[in-house]
């Protein structure tokens, strides 16, 4: 009967240790293609950034525009700063602006096209002020002259809030996710595109709010954890041969 539980007790851990290591083995896997996906990513950005800029998609082709195939599209177009409130949003540094690498805010504002539909530019980034409303309402003012200008930068899709995100300061008109529809809903700017403008240029004299050219730079690091898993698959093939060898001694 001992012989009999002994091989139950070895098959029954076996087979948890055999699912344990396919486990690890699977998920080694995953971030190998996580890795290869991560590096087709990374050279469809480097791609789009260092393209000369397009003429801004026709309203007619907005809902067919997705993160997927053209975010950071380089893009140029005529538009003028409306007179609306603008937002704020809080960044603590940015991973594509390496001039933007501390705290601070960025400077969204709805700009109107020649053909009349609404689209919302992020005009640059605002140094930390503690979110002093009259230093950044200073500083987005003399964008809006009223007259038409031209602008270039990149095309950028909202992000979505996570479980820790603050909400919005609606008196100080500061957001902590780049949403342009609720900017728009909450400060009356009507509809407006499904995407931003990330600006490029034109700057300010003074550089106030800082636009500027993106240099994404995504981590991969999925190399390092596929060898953690596998190495951890290893470890507990390597953990049951030695329990049972201990078990066939005794």
């Amino acid at each position: 009967m001992n012989g009999i539980a002994m091989r139950r007790g070895v098959a029954g851990f076996g087979l948890f240790t055999l699912a344990m290591i396919a486990a690890f083995i699977a998920l080694g896997v995953w971030q190998l293609q996580r890795r290869v996906a991560k590096h087709e990513l990374i050279a469809a950005l480097t791609e789009r950034l260092a393209a000369s800029p397009v003429a801004l998609p026709a309203p007619a082709q907005w809902s067919m525009l997705n993160a997927a195939t053209d975010e950071f599209r380089r893009v140029s177009f005529t538009a003028t700063y409306a007179p609306l409130p603008d937002a704020m949003v809080y960044s603590s540094g940015s991973a594509v602006r390496k001039d933007a690498s501390g705290p601070g805010t960025w400077a969204f504002l709805p700009a109107r096209l020649p053909t009349g539909e609404m689209i919302v530019v992020d005009a640059g980034f605002v140094e930390n002020t503690m979110q002093d409303r009259s230093v950044e309402d200073r500083a987005v003012t003399k964008l809006v002259t009223g007259g038409q200008v031209a602008l270039t930068g990149y095309l950028r899709f909202p992000e979505e809030a996570g479980w820790l995100t603050p909400a919005e300061n609606r008196t100080k008109r500061l957001w902590f996710v780049r949403d342009q529809h609720l900017m728009a809903s909450a400060l009356g700017w009507g509809a407006v595109a499904p995407f931003y403008i990330d600006l490029e240029q034109p700057a300010p004299e003074n550089g106030i709010p800082r636009p500027g050219p993106l240099d994404v730079h995504l981590k991969d690091d999925h190399l390092q954890y596929a060898i953690t898993w596998f190495t951890l698959a290893g470890a507990v093939l390597i953990a049951f041969g030695v329990w049972v060898r201990g078990r066939r001694r005794n």
